[in-house]
């Protein structure tokens, strides 16, 4: 790889994973663009952006479970269905139209961001004990199973989705679902470099970005506890609705 382009790919991938981690999203779908045009093919690239992300999580989960921010009982329920339909995704991306699931992504992306910044889960105030909410386990397997499948063909795994379904149809906790999230990633993007390796993938590419995101992503999840719940789901939402809007300049290009 072309030094220069070596150097904006990580400097790129560092800030992406920085911003992740703090929101428990992996945004795989914003550095996407950045990878494609470094990367050796278009499928390459997919599989090597899918594997960063994977890193990423794997890195920002560390963060989380020192602080106590995961769930594992969801992780449990969540990941098997995730990796499945990631490996099967994956396994069929070149036969589905990538641009068409990209905009049904970018669609429900706004949606979610908008949703949340209007209505945000109701959360506890500060210094008050909160019950530990009622979790919607088979939400959490189908949700796991759909995202998994359509970041498997797009080469993502869509943390940014999983997270406002973890909130609004799972019922986590905005302070475990951010930690939950990423760690389901770890797997989905474990499964999604295995679906995308029959098409080949662009290990350089994938060496530098992993690199790079591991740090940002770090640094970002550390920084995750610093914000209040409210604050959190206003970040998480914003981080959608840009999320989104990439998304769907992607899904027209």
């Amino acid at each position: 790889m072309d030094p220069v382009a070596a150097v904006a790919v990580g400097v790129w991938c560092f800030l992406v994973a920085l911003v992740g981690g703090l929101v428990g999203l992996v945004l795989g779908n914003i550095r996407l663009p950045v990878i494609l045009l470094a990367a050796t093919s278009p499928a390459g690239g997919a599989g090597a952006n899918i594997g960063i992300s994977g890193v990423a999580a794997s890195a920002a989960s560390i963060a989380h479970i020192r602080a106590g921010r995961i769930n594992w009982r969801l992780v449990a329920v969540m990941a098997p269905p995730s990796v499945v339909g990631a490996v099967a995704g994956g396994v069929v991306s070149g036969a589905l139209p990538g641009d068409v699931l990209l905009a049904i992504v970018a669609v429900t992306l706004l949606y979610f961001g908008v949703d949340l910044l209007r209505r945000p889960p109701q959360v506890a105030p500060p210094g008050a004990v909160e019950a530990e909410p009622g979790l919607n386990l088979r939400a959490a397997a189908i949700a796991g199973a759909l995202i998994g499948f359509v970041g498997g063909v797009v080469g993502l795994i869509l943390g940014s989705l999983r997270m406002p379904a973890l909130l609004r149809y799972v019922g986590e906790r905005p302070s475990l679902a951010v930690g939950t999230n990423v760690t389901v990633g770890v797997f989905v993007g474990a499964a999604g470099v295995v679906g995308h390796a029959p098409s080949g993938v662009d290990w350089g590419l994938l060496g530098v970005g992993a690199a790079a995101s591991t740090p940002g992503a770090l640094l970002g999840a550390r920084l995750t506890g610093r914000l209040s719940e409210p604050d959190l789901l206003r970040a998480v939402g914003v981080v959608l609705v840009i999320a989104g809007c990439v998304t769907g300049v992607q899904a027209i290009g």
